[in-house]
């Protein structure tokens, strides 16, 4: 379902960039690629704290649906996916009735508006490599956790800034390697471990586990790490 929203906490640049590439989401050797060699390894983290079957989940960020239908597949009762991009969400809706998963449902529209309309609704909520995106991801992070039922769960994953996440995901990523378009990351919007936690207490939110993720170039395959000096996920719940 598409629906007008506002643009508060929008980042313009970043919908029309990634607007421009959204036929390309479930192409699995295109730009999107590292995020289904990562998706696995997100999938299996969220359910081994949130046990899925059964669940109602939100996917706040959910692009092209790659994580929104692997969460419908694995049994969530129903999974509501949302972003800004409407393009990317054709793309997913398309994808979501190629495969016949009827257990999922996509929406324009902003989490804050979302949280407003439908408090504590959810069982688990996901936030994956979208904060570092938006302008306010404080804002991002209150409204998820105005969104998660009481004993639900709440899962956010972004990039840590330091040197040698700069190296790795700019520089390598980037311009080396070429896995993801030049410009999809900007260094200065990276979140420190330390800076999610500080927003998650500040939100009511209780991190009870933080992982890193590392990737063999040889192997091409994700796994969690306790370094969190790249990509990291942490789980949290309601205080």
């Amino acid at each position: 379902m598409m629906e007008a929203a506002g643009q508060h906490n929008v980042d313009a640049d970043e919908i029309a960039k990634f607007s421009q590439i959204a036929d390309k989401w479930w192409d699995k050797n295109g730009e999107f690629k590292p995020l289904h060699d990562i998706n696995p390894l997100r999938l299996g983290y969220i359910n081994s704290f949130a046990q899925l079957v059964g669940k109602r989940v939100l996917d706040v960020g959910c692009g092209g649906g790659i994580l929104s239908e692997s969460m419908a597949k694995r049994g969530a009762a129903h999974v509501t996916g949302i972003d800004m991009a409407e393009k990317s969400l054709e793309t997913a809706q398309a994808h979501a009735a190629a495969e016949r998963v009827d257990n999922i449902d996509y929406r324009c529209i902003r989490v804050e508006d979302l949280a407003a309309e439908q408090p504590h609704n959810f069982d688990v909520v996901t936030c994956m490599e979208m904060m570092e995106h938006v302008p306010d991801p404080a804002a991002i992070v209150k409204a998820c956790s105005e969104l998660v039922k009481p004993d639900g769960m709440v899962f956010f994953s972004t990039i840590n800034r330091n040197p040698k996440s700069y190296l790795h995901l700019i520089v390598g990523a980037e311009y080396v390697l070429n896995v993801v378009p030049k410009g999809t990351h900007d260094w200065q919007k990276f979140i420190t471990p330390a800076e999610l936690a500080r927003m998650c207490r500040q939100a009511g939110l209780d991190v009870i586990d933080t992982k890193g993720m590392t990737y063999n170039l040889l192997t091409r395959c994700y796994s969690l790490c306790d370094s969190t000096e790249v990509n990291y996920m942490i789980a949290c719940r309601p205080v």
